[in-house]
């Protein structure tokens, strides 16, 4: 079974661009017998929380379909970050295409006190069974409290699956944390993350793939588009650049 994560430049609302940047790594993982690719937080619209009252996604958007026609044809589940419209409001979400298969949507459990004007919690963990692995999503502020890692792993997870939108400091603190964890729980810990503006702070990139006795496996610079793969039969990672 083959992982990867996804690190990108995107552009503040323009989806369409973003949706074609999107594609173009997800056939980079397809040429690689990728099975699962995530990208990062809000990467449809770019991590911009003052737009999404005018630009969201509802569960059956028809602008998303192509995803789920790349997932049908090649076999690879896709998961990708929107704001999701919902009955309770917007929530951060990553939205799952799996081969002739209803959407799954995991949306933010726990959101920043900065993120609280623009956007509500979900309100459930959600599970990727592949191969009998246990994977575990998570959306950047969660993945630094105790509280979301306990959940997870205690219910079974054994790897944990961050997307995320991070300045360099936050990703300092993240790679500090993230080794902690995979040694802690004894679990592969992957990180997803934009690069460039968005927002008020520019996002530092370092997508990265941790092993269970965490070690650094692999991980982008502050500027590097592409693909971080890992591979769990050979416990072996793969850069590919955009």
């Amino acid at each position: 079974m083959k992982i990867a994560v996804a690190q990108l430049q995107c552009k503040k609302g323009d989806i369409y661009n973003n949706i074609s940047n999107h594609i173009e790594l997800i056939k980079i993982a397809i040429g690689n017998k990728v099975d699962l690719i995530v990208f990062p937080e809000l990467s449809i619209t770019s991590y911009e929380p003052t737009i999404v009252h005018e630009i969201n996604f509802t569960y059956d958007d028809k602008k998303l379909n192509i995803f789920q026609e790349l997932s049908d044809k090649f076999n690879i589940i896709i998961g990708v970050g929107l704001p999701l419209k919902t009955n309770n409001g917007i929530n951060i979400s990553l939205m799952f295409f799996d081969k002739n298969k209803e959407r799954q949507v995991y949306s933010k459990q726990i959101i920043h006190s900065d993120e609280t004007p623009y956007f509500t919690e979900g309100k459930q963990q959600l599970y990727l069974n592949i191969n009998n692995n246990k994977i575990a999503p998570a959306i950047c502020y969660e993945s630094m409290l105790e509280k979301h890692h306990e959940q997870v792993f205690n219910n079974g997870a054994n790897i944990y699956l961050v997307s995320v939108a991070k300045s360099k400091d936050g990703v300092e603190k993240s790679y500090n944390l993230y080794q902690k964890i995979s040694t802690k729980y004894t679990s592969y810990v992957l990180m997803s993350n934009l690069i460039g503006e968005s927002d008020n702070f520019i996002n530092y990139g370092n997508s990265g793939i941790w092993n269970k006795q965490g070690e650094l496996m692999c991980n982008f610079d502050e500027k590097e588009e592409g693909v971080l793969i890992l591979d769990l039969l050979n416990n072996s990672t793969q850069k590919i650049r955009k």
